[in-house]
């Protein structure tokens, strides 16, 4: 079961975290970083190591490292 948290905008940027819960009852996090619009649209994804106790910890984390992402790029 994947769950999806609220998008976050910077500049850009669409930012999308997600959680899935594992077997064991944790969840991993994964986060889209999407920009454009129509066939110009550019879509990352990148999905993380740690797993965590709750869906809130995942998708914050998620959220707090696909924003890193965008300003690591903006700072290039």
């Amino acid at each position: 079961m994947t769950l999806t948290e609220p998008n976050t905008t910077v500049g850009k940027y669409l930012i999308s975290p997600l959680t899935r819960m594992l077997d064991d009852g944790r969840y991993a996090a994964s986060v889209s970083i999407r920009s454009g619009s129509g066939r110009g649209t550019h879509d990352r994804v990148m999905r993380f190591v740690p797993v965590f106790a709750d869906h809130a910890t995942a998708a914050h984390y998620a959220t707090r490292e696909g924003m890193r992402w965008v300003q690591h790029r903006h700072a290039a």
